[in-house]
């Protein structure tokens, strides 16, 4: 069981927030009052912020690993490419997982390369980032894997458009607006994403629609009995699992002091983590906190492609999750 003894589940959404009352309203019209509130709504992916791609995902090589629904399209066009322009893309907008986009894009590669038909293809990564990776000691050895795989990588190129019925996608560069058409046999749509529409519409976000709370303490920046934990939040850190564990025994403790009435000591240093899969036996496992600064847990350079490390992510990483992480044990 993933809800834990004491801790009542109420599978409903929530519609709206009232801060200054301390309560929150349900999809069933059901008021809640609180004491102190935990936002964790995760992200919200918005499928209509790419015109075209709501309605062709799944077809005419358009595919995607963010859709349950479609997600299995992916290996479809990847087992039955033949040949041409293989797009795959990043958007403009913070994601969950930086580092997914491309792991889709390295075994897409070695699986053309080990059936025949990567000499007949473009491999090709249109990214609205500036670079390929945050965190210089991991984007060098990335920009390696990039040139070893003769990958042909665009900067600061943000999908605006997709015209299946002619296999075509528009890029915007954002920097100087230009938009340029690409043709293509398959593309993978890495869509744009954001705050949960109920956030974005509270007191409690941000300019941007996050939740806007403290770095270092998670608590929100005017709500003292309100805090932040993960995607939904603004802070400056890479959104994954990774980062949410740390981000736990912090929220945890901190929470304790104001119901104690203590001021907050517990902080958090924004550590993440991205196990960035090269290949079908290969992964980089970037470990680093707001500062990019590497805070690497092996004690050997993390910045290789390591089988090792794909044998972590392939078998311990989901043991870890599904039996601990979820529990609240590590």
């Amino acid at each position: 069981m993933l809800i834990p003894k004491g801790a009542t589940w109420i599978p409903k959404s929530v519609v709206k927030l009232f801060p200054d009352e301390n309560k929150l309203l349900l999809d069933d019209g059901l008021l809640l009052e609180y004491e102190i509130l935990i936002v964790a709504a995760g992200i919200q992916i918005n499928w209509d912020g790419i015109k075209g791609l709501k309605e062709s995902i799944g077809t005419n090589g358009v595919c995607s690993n963010y859709s349950y629904k479609y997600v299995d399209s992916t290996w479809r066009e990847i087992e039955k490419f033949k040949g041409g322009n293989a797009v795959f893309t990043h958007p403009n907008t913070p994601i969950k997982c930086g580092g997914a986009p491309q792991k889709i894009m390295y075994l897409a590669e070695e699986y053309f390369s080990n059936n025949g038909v990567r000499n007949k293809s473009e491999v090709m990564f249109y990214t609205a980032n500036a670079n390929i990776f945050q965190v210089p000691r991991y984007a060098n050895t990335l920009e390696q894997v990039l040139e070893r795989k003769q990958i042909i990588t665009n900067y600061n190129k943000n999908l605006v458009e997709i015209i299946a019925e002619k296999r075509e996608a528009i890029f915007e560069d954002t920097q100087t607006l230009k938009r340029e058409t690409v043709p293509y046999s398959m593309i993978h749509v890495v869509p744009p994403m954001g705050p949960p529409n109920f956030i974005k519409e509270s007191e409690i976000s941000d300019s941007q629609g996050w939740v806007d709370i403290k770095p270092y303490t998670l608590q929100h920046v005017q709500y003292k009995n309100i805090f932040g934990l993960g995607d939904c939040t603004n802070l400056p850190t890479s959104k994954t699992g990774a980062a949410i564990r740390k981000q736990i025994p912090v929220l945890k403790q901190n929470i304790m002091d104001v119901l104690n009435g203590r001021d907050l000591h517990a902080k958090y240093d924004g550590y993440t983590s991205c196990p960035i899969v090269t290949g079908y036996k290969s992964l980089i496992l970037a470990e680093f906190n707001y500062e990019h600064e590497p805070q690497e847990t092996f004690p050997f350079n993390q910045a290789k492609e390591r089988y090792s490390m794909f044998l972590l992510k392939r078998y311990m990483l989901p043991y870890m999750y599904w039996n601990f992480m979820l529990k609240g044990i590590l």
